[in-house]
């Protein structure tokens, strides 16, 4: 006879089950018999075989924990290797299939932001149609991809730089670009192509002294020349356009 206990335990094991094992439409009781097959088991009864079957299952879904996830780190690789080729399409595909096994990567959402914007830059009207739905349609897919890289990790300073660039260089959104590649200069205080997007949003808001500000503030920290030399000459178009030079 089984003791209260073993029943209980046993009602327990069989809820257990049935949450791993849903009924899944007209095939579940033909997985459920392959998988019994697989795993030498069939009808448990007693409170030690139910344990011993739980045991079995548990490891076949840890075995397929391990293997989605280096299905992700495959898919993110491939992306990569895309991507050094500048096959951007098909490094995109790769990088959205990645985000399916880690959904809270925010590097995989970087990487989609930039496929996506290097397919709009390449994005041409073949028909003939006078249509740029397709552009449009990867610039909203960069920047939800930026977005969602920034709201997992807000101090993710390339996706910071890649929202600001988008809006700035893209999207003609100059004010919205600020916050971000202000916050983005709080952290890395010597990104040099961030101050270039900066004072070039400052400029289009008509923020002319910010502009200058931080045009003078490339000038001084910068070591490359031709960075300097092109700060310079922006500068220079600034103070023209409102008169102090």
């Amino acid at each position: 006879m089984i003791k209260t206990g073993k029943i209980a335990k046993i009602a327990i094991i069989c809820g257990f089950l049935v949450m791993l094992f849903p009924s899944c439409g007209k095939n579940a009781v033909q997985i459920k018999r392959m998988q019994a097959m697989e795993e030498g088991v069939s009808n448990p009864t007693t409170a030690e075989e139910f344990e011993l079957a739980i045991k079995k299952y548990q490891d076949r879904v840890a075995d397929i924990e391990a293997a989605n996830a280096q299905i992700g780190i495959w898919y993110k690789l491939l992306g990569t290797r895309y991507l050094d080729k500048k096959m951007y399409k098909l490094a995109l595909e790769a990088f959205q299939k990645a985000t399916e096994y880690y959904p809270t990567n925010q590097n995989l959402y970087y990487y989609v932001g930039a496929c996506a914007g290097y397919m709009a830059a390449e994005s041409l009207d073949f028909k003939a149609t006078g249509s740029y739905t397709q552009r449009i349609n990867y610039l909203k897919l960069a920047e939800s991809a930026y977005l969602q890289a920034i709201k997992l990790d807000g101090r993710y300073t390339k996706a910071l730089y890649g929202i600001g660039v988008l809006y700035v260089f893209e999207l003609d959104r100059n004010a919205e670009a600020i916050p971000y590649l202000e916050k983005l200069l709080t952290i890395d205080t010597n990104h040099t192509d961030g101050m270039f997007a900066l004072a070039r949003a400052y400029y289009y808001t008509g923020q002319f002294e910010n502009a200058v500000a931080m045009y003078d503030k490339i000038i001084s920290s910068t070591k490359s020349d031709e960075k300097r030399m092109q700060a310079e000459s922006n500068k220079r178009e600034v103070l023209n356009a409102y008169g102090k030079n």
